[in-house]
């Protein structure tokens, strides 16, 4: 990956993070049912994802904060497979296929966050 693309991670993260302020029902329809206070969990993990876009962002905390943005991606995996597996309650462009492609993309973007940790 080019520096360029790891530099953008960053910057990418703190905006997905921010997008679960600006628009957090969104973000509650895919929270598990099995889980409580949907609400609760888009704000922690919209601040989880800032923290760690903003970390790598810094040499002295980059490596730390990529850990933490790989954490934070494997936390949220349940959401993602929460969607695969209830495509009925999801209208999304593609349709079943996309929500279950977008289960390898986690591993795409846990890449990335690894990667941005190490330049």
């Amino acid at each position: 990956m080019s520096g360029r693309g790891r530099r953008l991670f960053g910057p990418f993260f703190v905006f997905a993070g921010l997008m679960h302020f600006v628009i957090p029902r969104a973000y509650e329809s895919i929270v598990p049912d099995w889980l409580p206070s949907p609400r609760k969990i888009v704000y922690a993990s919209g601040v989880a994802e800032m923290a760690g876009g903003a970390g790598v962002m810094h040499p002295r905390t980059r490596r730390l904060a990529a850990g933490w943005s790989v954490a934070t991606l494997v936390a949220v995996f349940p959401a993602n497979l929460h969607m695969a597996l209830n495509p009925d309650r999801y209208r999304v462009p593609g349709g079943r296929l996309a929500l279950w492609l977008r289960l390898p993309v986690q591993a795409l973007f846990i890449a990335w966050a690894i990667a941005a940790g190490r330049r």
